[in-house]
């Protein structure tokens, strides 16, 4: 339930956009909580956006409006829409699961680049 595999990351400019994806494998996607973080050079990992097993979402005052996160349980797929993007977006995006009925497990994926020019 804990192996991760991120994609989608990219070279933009800004305002573009980019639809980031995290493929979880395992048979327990669905009971998840599933983040997604970023890092940029010199900066402390910061959480972008969650949702819950749910479907409740919650997003960093620096990307409301602008980024989506959603959820396949089908998949066993994670979303992050980035819209509008800013030249601070520019980070290492990681994905993350934590399953609170499983020990309270938590697990993360390698991380893919996004980076957007000016």
């Amino acid at each position: 339930q804990g192996q991760l595999v991120e994609s989608g990351g990219g070279l933009v400019q800004a305002g573009g956009s980019l639809r980031l994806s995290c493929v979880a494998s395992g048979s327990f996607f669905s009971i998840a909580t599933m983040s997604w973080y970023r890092q940029a050079p010199g900066n402390e990992r910061e959480l972008v956006a969650t949702i819950t097993n749910r479907g409740t979402t919650n997003y960093a005052d620096s990307v409301k409006g602008r980024f989506a996160i959603s959820r396949d349980n089908v998949k066993n797929t994670v979303y992050l829409q980035t819209n509008s993007l800013k030249p601070e977006d520019t980070a290492v995006y990681y994905c993350n699961a934590r399953y609170y009925s499983l020990g309270d497990k938590t697990y993360w994926g390698q991380g893919t680049q996004v980076t957007v020019s000016s």
